[in-house]
């Protein structure tokens, strides 16, 4: 027997809710190329309400990445359809490796060792690379990561899984803890993003500086990407959060 959208929706409400986002401010970390959010003032209480002005790239805090941001032509943010914005959720858990090595990128060998585990990864997935960098922020420096000479060292996707994951998985989307797609190390050697490049290629979105993955369980939880309707973004802050199944 069917349920009705109310039992659905009390269903739902029964089951553990992770907030996968990070709140930001003008001091959160950024992107080394974009100035630091601005939140101003234009009306306290004083004049019967309050209401403030928001200044921030679309690319700030928990942010989604639509395919345009990259690739011209392709989607933009009030583009998405709603239902692709809800998506079952798998977390591959790298975070011990990347206490030992920031520099990692996975590779689709990881993919396999975690579908020996876990499972074989079902097309229309939303698929997130847990490292545990979020527990980083909110200081820049920790994020960034850099050596001595300047260099950032940061974990991300490799190439090779991406590919696996959307050609032969069929997945839907990805979301990570870091600034961006590919690690450090790789847009250091290639000069560009390219496993970032071909995600949002793929005509699928990407979240970017999720949190709380260490509550979510690797699969079985479903991701809501929640985020508004700005026309002809290529990027907006969004507030993702997890059902769990139990």
């Amino acid at each position: 027997m069917s349920l009705s959208l109310t039992e659905a929706v009390n269903l739902l409400k029964s089951k553990k809710w992770i907030d996968l986002t990070h709140a930001f401010n003008a001091d959160s970390p950024h992107f080394f190329m974009f100035e630091p959010a601005e939140f101003k003032t234009l009306f306290d209480y004083r004049d019967g309400f309050f209401a403030q002005q928001f200044t921030f790239p679309g690319q700030y805090g928990t942010h989604i990445d639509a395919p345009c941001h990259f690739v011209q032509g392709r989607r933009f943010v009030h583009d998405l359809e709603l239902k692709e914005l809800v998506l079952p959720l798998v977390v591959i858990d790298q975070s011990a490796r990347a206490q030992k090595d920031a520099d990692f990128a996975l590779s689709a060998d990881d993919v396999l060792a975690f579908e020996q585990i876990h499972g074989r990864i079902e097309s229309g997935s939303f698929v997130a690379l847990r490292t545990d960098w979020s527990k980083r922020w909110p200081s820049q420096a920790l994020m960034d990561n850099k050596d001595a000479e300047g260099n950032n060292h940061i974990p991300g996707w490799g190439m090779d899984a991406l590919e696996f994951l959307f050609r032969e998985r069929g997945i839907s989307a990805v979301g990570h803890e870091t600034f961006d797609t590919d690690s450090a190390q790789d847009f250091r050697k290639n000069s560009a993003l390219r496993a970032e490049y071909f995600v949002l290629d793929q005509d699928a979105y990407q979240i970017e500086l999720l949190t709380n993955l260490d509550k979510v369980p690797a699969k079985g939880a479903v991701i809501f990407n929640i985020v508004a309707k700005p026309d002809n973004a290529g990027g907006f802050p969004v507030r993702s959060f997890a059902i769990l199944p139990d």
